[in-house]
């Protein structure tokens, strides 16, 4: 399957699709970045970079990309949930679970978000805990901490 690695300001992004739709962009943390950047780049693959690029660069606030994520029918109901999620704000995992149809499914939306296969394309770092601290994300904490923050930076001002 094609897929390129591309960096991200904190380490690396390995993107992978299949059929003309994006299937996985994973995190890779910069100590595991040794290995060279994959030479199956396609036009979607140069696209997903050029995104990727735009976002970490405060121009992008909303993916545009063909995705094929693979998972069970609630899980692509939370995955749908997060992509209403407004670049640079945050809901609780109890809020998604009564949006996705489950009001007592915070902790399948947990394991829903750490199952999502689309790094930042579909955005579970915005995903809380219910008292805004921020819990639970695959990559660690602290690559969320950062997303958040860099979301923030390039909030415009509220009046």
């Amino acid at each position: 399957m094609p897929a390129v690695i591309h960096p991200m300001p904190w380490g690396m992004l390995h993107i992978e699709e299949r059929d003309d739709a994006l299937i996985s962009v994973r995190y890779l943390r910069p100590e595991a970045c040794h290995e060279d950047p994959l030479s199956k780049e396609t036009p979607l693959l140069r696209e997903a970079c050029a995104q990727f690029d735009a976002y970490f660069a405060g121009r992008l606030r909303r993916f545009s990309l063909p995705v094929s994520p693979m998972g069970t029918a609630f899980q692509r109901r939370v995955w749908e949930e997060l992509l209403r999620i407004e670049w640079g704000r945050t809901r609780s995992y109890g809020e998604i679970a009564r949006s996705a149809g489950s009001p007592r499914g915070a902790r399948a939306v947990g394991m829903a978000c750490n199952r999502n296969p689309l790094l930042l394309v579909v955005p579970c770092h915005r995903v809380v805990g219910a008292d805004g601290s921020l819990v639970g994300f695959g990559e660690g904490l602290e690559l969320k901490r950062r997303l958040l923050e860099l979301e923030r930076v390039f909030l415009p001002l509220e009046n």
